[in-house]
């Protein structure tokens, strides 16, 4: 029987899991991410929680036939790299990963991507459709996307295709990203900088709420939690909705695809209130088909469980392609 191993590198936890020929689990392990004080100690942690999967799954790491890693970036895939990282320490600049692995599971079977397009790998891998043309899309702290088209899983030169959060929807610019550039998808919509939005709308409106906007605490949580009961709340929703809209059909005019599945805890914990309007609206805004729109079939696991089926399946998702 031949064993497999995934990578789920965050900036909060790296988590590590073992898998037979299947994709099914035989061990697993998780730990926080090291925060410095360099790249090398991230490194560190990554193949010990490695080591630590492959020891509850009774197997030595080189026993693996391959590993495939999902991780936050940017990415540099002629090294097998992270290079410096937006949301861990500055000092930590690289975080070399390929190598140390192969040289931990001595294998050359090692691939690298960028987290969403490890869930993009993951959600084809484990679908019972398994579709060609198909995206994966997180909606959490920020949003990206794993796109896949006719078979293809795009990755990119220097592996970081899909940063769709980063498209620019409002040419005006009334809000600013993380990333310091105006006008993003992700400036409105993801977790992170939708209690940013809220404020401003505040801020530049005439508003009353209970909300307690100004609060350092307050959260995306906090807008979710008090919909159909606070006006405010409500408003905020509702525009959130127009630019989720916006993105989905540039996805879909994009890359055209059968299915969009769609993660991270904004959408994990609020499907009503942020995928149905999204599916009733898209109609209005899409003149070719409609792909189905569903929450991740792997829930919080979708990265882990994609990084295992890159291993798998040569950085591919395709099922024909498990060695024998």
């Amino acid at each position: 029987m031949g064993t497999y191993a995934g990578v789920d590198l965050g900036a909060t936890n790296v988590r590590a899991i073992v898998g037979d020929e299947t994709g099914t689990e035989l061990g697993s392990h998780k730990q926080r991410t090291p925060q410095g004080p360099t790249g090398i100690a991230v490194t560190e942690g990554v193949l010990e929680t490695l080591r630590l999967a492959c020891d509850d799954a009774g197997v030595d790491p080189t026993d693996l036939r391959g590993v495939g890693i999902g991780s936050i970036g940017p990415l540099n895939l002629s090294e097998g790299i992270v290079e410096n990282p937006s949301n861990l320490p500055d000092s930590i600049d690289r975080i070399p990963l390929v190598g140390p692995i192969r040289n931990l599971a001595e294998t050359d079977n090692v691939h690298l991507h960028n987290d969403t397009v490890a869930g993009v790998i993951g959600e084809r891998f484990y679908s019972e459709r398994n579709p060609t043309s198909m995206i994966y899309l997180t909606i959490s702290t920020g949003i990206g996307a794993g796109v896949c088209v006719d078979g293809n899983v795009l990755s990119g030169w220097d592996g970081n295709a899909g940063e769709v959060g980063h498209v620019t929807l409002d040419p005006d610019g009334f809000m600013e990203c993380g990333c310091g550039k105006p006008g993003h998808w992700e400036a409105y919509a993801s977790g992170q900088n939708i209690p940013r939005y809220a404020r401003r709308l505040y801020e530049t409106e005439d508003w009353e709420t209970e909300l307690d906007v100004l609060d350092d605490d307050f959260s995306a949580i906090d807008v979710y939690e008090h919909a159909g009961e606070d006006a405010f709340a409500d408003y905020v929703i509702e525009r959130v909705t127009d630019w989720n809209v916006q993105g989905f059909s540039n996805l879909i005019h994009s890359y055209a695809p059968l299915v969009i599945y769609v993660g991270g805890s904004v959408a994990l914990n609020n499907e009503e209130l942020v995928l149905d309007p999204i599916r009733d609206r898209l109609e209005d805004h899409v003149f070719i088909n409609i792909p189905d729109i569903k929450l991740t079939n792997l829930g919080d696991d979708v990265v882990l469980k994609g990084a295992l089926a890159s291993g798998l399946t040569q950085g591919t998702g395709d099922r024909s392609r498990v060695p024998e």
